[in-house]
């Protein structure tokens, strides 16, 4: 997928972690997932502008490597961590290429990552790339739209966004364009890869059998707009979390 699209969006991004279905059900939910990372090494890689990065590293890791393949993203990541000192490094990398990181890392986290493989060959080059990077028995965290997400139910324009396929199909899965509903919206253009190609190239890459984690919304979603305002999420979830280990 293009690098071209989030260099043009840069600081922006961090726009999407206001929208609901981000702030009530993305970062509560992938948090506690991944859980503690106290004295812990993480790598997060898709890293962006560093929010997750900076939060392994405000909950107590010892040591956060984010790496994302825009450049612009990374430079809004290091402006960020000199304006804010916590001792982040960051990296400009594309995952699908090599670098030598072996067993490194306690965790590594891939928040929309693996959906950006053009193919299945170069999805098991990311997941081997990650498995190489952990220490044996590491543990890798991912969040990606949910494979079983029904395009023509209710929209998710609520909670902040619009998602919808384009029409193409790849060799993963379906290609989609997510509109973020900012001011001005952004979009962003993925594919949603089937189930199976993601546990088929973990599987290769020497991981465990992955687990996949339903997302759900936090109590605080709940307290600020209702159990009904959130219904239309739970009958079909457009997100999913898996965690495997090394």
């Amino acid at each position: 997928m293009s690098v071209q699209q989030y260099d043009k969006i840069g600081e922006a991004f961090e726009g999407f972690k206001s929208l609901p279905l981000t702030q009530y059900a993305e970062v509560p939910g992938f948090l506690a997932l991944v859980g503690d990372v106290r004295g812990k090494s993480v790598l997060d890689l898709a890293s962006g502008t560093g929010f997750y990065s900076r939060e392994f590293k405000r909950r107590g890791a010892e040591d956060v490597l984010g790496i994302d393949i825009s450049s612009e993203m990374v430079a809004a990541a290091r402006e960020s961590e000199e304006r804010d000192p916590l001792g982040v490094r960051y990296e400009v990398g594309d995952v699908a290429q090599l670098w030598p990181m072996e067993g490194e890392f306690d965790i590594v986290t891939g928040v929309q990552m693996l959906n950006y493989a053009e193919d299945i060959a170069a999805m098991e080059r990311m997941c081997r790339h990650v498995h190489r990077s952990l220490k044996p028995g590491g543990e890798f965290f991912a969040l990606m739209q949910s494979p079983d997400y029904v395009f023509d139910k209710a929209s998710l324009e609520k909670y902040g966004f619009l998602c919808e396929p384009t029409g193409e199909e790849t060799e993963t899965g379906p290609r989609v364009r997510v509109t973020a509903l900012l001011d001005p919206p952004i979009e962003i253009v993925s594919t949603a890869p089937r189930r199976e190609v993601y546990e088929q190239c973990l599987r290769a890459a020497g991981f465990g059998e992955p687990a996949w984690v339903p997302l759900q919304v936090s109590e605080a979603g709940v307290r600020a707009f209702g159990a009904d305002f959130w219904a239309d999420f739970t009958a079909n979830p457009p997100l999913e979390m898996l965690r495997c280990r090394a």
